[in-house]
């Protein structure tokens, strides 16, 4: 490809406010086609971060980071996702852009933050479902501790990462912090629409996924 991964460059940072507020909320669709009455699987209470005991997650050490490179792929082998991914970014207003409602197959990776595998916080959204039906995280919210999200690179590598928690949290009050901070490790988030639902609102909320890099190859 002749790309130089190695360095990034400056990148445009967006404030927490607008990443929850843009990316979020850009992803949610109206429910034609899908089973309104039963809607997409929400998280159980038992896969919720683990606050009771002051940490978050308890697996392997946590391997090398990896060096700048764009994602390609992504795959949650428990829910059945293997999905191409799509680069997005902010658009003229400094908005973040979701992945065209036209192609709910996709997700989209957030370019303008860290690649997956680097220290930082990288970021995953797709769409819950389309007017046509369910879409490629339709199922996020059956996702458990211990699940494995494995992402492609550009540059031949693949980050592994194992969920330590996942969430469902109100658009309105969207922790965007908590969600988004830097934890000193290599760190993902997968997010898609959840929540309650309304013909007139659409969702209220997000299921974010919580995971941690644990190998590399």
């Amino acid at each position: 490809m002749g790309a130089d991964f190695d360095d990034p460059g400056p990148r445009r940072r967006s404030p927490w406010g607008v990443l929850a507020l843009v990316m979020l909320t850009g992803i949610a669709l109206m429910k034609n086609g899908v089973d309104v009455a039963l809607g997409p699987p929400q998280p159980a209470a038992a896969a919720s971060l683990d606050r009771a005991h002051g940490e978050s997650f308890a697996g392997p050490a946590v391997p090398r980071t990896l060096p700048n490179a764009p994602a390609e792929r992504v795959a949650i082998p428990a829910i059945g996702v293997d999905a191409p991914l799509m680069n997005v970014g902010l658009d003229a207003d400094g908005w973040i852009e979701a992945p065209p409602a036209d192609s709910p197959e996709f997700a989209g990776w957030y370019q303008n933050g860290v690649a997956p595998g680097q220290r930082g916080t990288a970021v995953i959204a797709g769409h819950v479902d389309s007017t046509s039906g369910p879409a490629v995280f339709y199922g996020l919210g059956t996702v458990k501790r211990g699940d494995r999200v494995e992402v492609d690179r550009l540059d031949g590598k693949t980050a592994v990462f194992e969920v330590y928690g996942v969430e469902v949290y109100a658009k309105d009050d969207f922790p965007g912090a908590q969600v988004y901070g830097d934890t000193g490790y290599p760190e993902l988030r997968v997010i898609t629409c959840g929540g309650g639902w309304s013909r007139a609102g659409g969702y209220d909320g997000n299921v974010v996924v919580f995971a941690r890099m644990v190998s590399t190859r």
